[in-house]
């Protein structure tokens, strides 16, 4: 997604101070939005400090709201939430994209400006999956399709997939597929070999 927009106001120390200490006297002064999240804040949001060069300055919520990005579920910079549905599909799209890495309920959470406990009771309301298992589904797909693709060392995808713990993935992938990762491909492997 990129984020366009010529209302930009430039980056001061002053105004990087006010974000980096949370200081509410700037909140009516300016926004901020972070370009890797997509969410904006005021400067007093208690969220993680973002990098320097992945924020952008707004005057107002309205600019910021017209260059795509979405108010923060933490401090609220328009004085309403972000739609559960929304904010859902935020942390789902940011889980398929960085579904390799480690994620936990706190790394979702930090990343949406939400609290675990209320991200994993929205998530598992709209989606009816626990993010976890959302996770996993993602993670275990992705095997199958390179377990099928190449013959890559079946410890060398659980890494590839985020899941570097080999036993934990053979254990899950048998669990979620009925075969473990060895038993898929050959199977698989042996139905091509048919169909050719």
């Amino acid at each position: 997604m990129k984020h366009e927009g010529s209302s930009d106001e430039m980056m001061t120390d002053e105004k990087w101070q006010a974000i980096i200490s949370n200081d509410a006297a700037y909140n009516h002064q300016f926004f901020y939005a972070v370009k890797t999240t997509g969410i904006f804040c005021k400067p007093s949001c208690k969220s993680r400090i973002p990098k320097k060069e992945n924020v952008r300055i707004f005057q107002n919520a309205e600019e910021a709201l017209s260059a795509h990005f979405r108010p923060c579920k933490r401090c609220k910079p328009t004085n309403e939430r972000l739609p559960d549905n929304d904010w859902v599909a935020l942390i789902t799209a940011y889980i398929d994209k960085n579904y390799s890495d480690k994620l936990t309920l706190e790394t979702l959470a930090e990343m949406s400006h939400g609290s675990p406990y209320h991200l994993h009771r929205t998530f598992k309301r709209i989606s009816g999956i626990t993010p976890v298992v959302y996770i996993q589904q993602i993670r275990i797909n992705t095997a199958k399709n390179l377990l099928l693709q190449n013959d890559v060392p079946i410890a060398d995808i659980g890494k590839a997939v985020g899941i570097p713990n080999i036993p934990y993935f053979i254990t899950l992938f048998k669990k979620m597929i009925g075969h473990t990762p060895a038993q898929y491909r050959q199977f698989h492997n042996k139905s091509e070999g048919l169909n050719k």
